[in-house]
């Protein structure tokens, strides 16, 4: 589960519109907009480089914030939206939604793939196929988790994990309704091979041959 919940500064901005955008982002700031929670939208700006850097952690996405704004009360955000410069792949706007601890809400949230160095299929030469790096969860605001845990450590080769085989975090469910595959180990090629082989010689021992005598 997700621990204490990460600070974002921010700072109010003065005025709206393009104009005030192009400004902001002239002052070395990425523009936004902060909106729910039942009150008006809010313009902010937050430091170009701090939320490049918090981007680049990666899971900012899925992460609950708390929103930090000098002068006002924080208050408890998510990121519904990052545009980026199409050529740079910079942020250059961002969409904040305000939550409560209670809210439900969609998120995409990582898989993580433990033991795989002790795995019995791997160790055996399987070959791990993953079919899902992140799954959609429907979870609390205040309880996001960080991944999804998936244990190899058991696996063989041949099983597949979907995912009523994978123990999710208290409250969380998921938002597709049936049970999809997250991974799978696979015999290795060259076992594949062989077997595919062996039947090609079966299957040619067990064609009749033609007698010359044959009419």
């Amino acid at each position: 589960m997700a621990g204490k919940i990460p600070d974002l500064d921010a700072t109010l901005r003065a005025g709206t519109g393009k104009g005030a955008a192009r400004q902001a982002r002239r002052d070395g700031m990425v523009p936004g907009v902060v909106y729910g929670g039942g009150e008006e939208p809010q313009a902010i700006n937050i430091p170009f480089n701090y939320l490049l850097t918090r981007l680049r952690k990666g899971g900012f996405m899925s992460t609950l914030q708390n929103l930090k704004i000098e002068g006002q009360d924080d208050v408890r955000v998510i990121c519904r939206g990052v545009q980026r410069h199409v050529v740079k792949d910079l942020p250059v706007h961002i969409d904040l939604m305000r939550l409560k601890r209670t809210t439900r809400v969609k998120l995409m949230i990582p898989v993580e793939f433990l033991n795989e160095e002790t795995s019995v299929g791997l160790k055996k030469g399987g070959v791990l196929t993953v079919v899902r790096n992140e799954v959609e969860l429907e979870v609390l605001a205040g309880e996001i988790p960080e991944s999804i845990v998936v244990d190899l450590a058991e696996v063989e080769i041949g099983d597949t994990i979907s995912i009523s085989g994978v123990t999710l975090p208290q409250g969380a469910t998921p938002t597709v309704d049936r049970d999809f595959v997250i991974c799978s180990v696979a015999a290795p090629r060259t076992m594949s091979s062989d077997d595919d082989e062996e039947g090609e010689d079966v299957a040619a021992d067990e064609v009749p041959t033609t007698s010359d005598n044959a009419e």
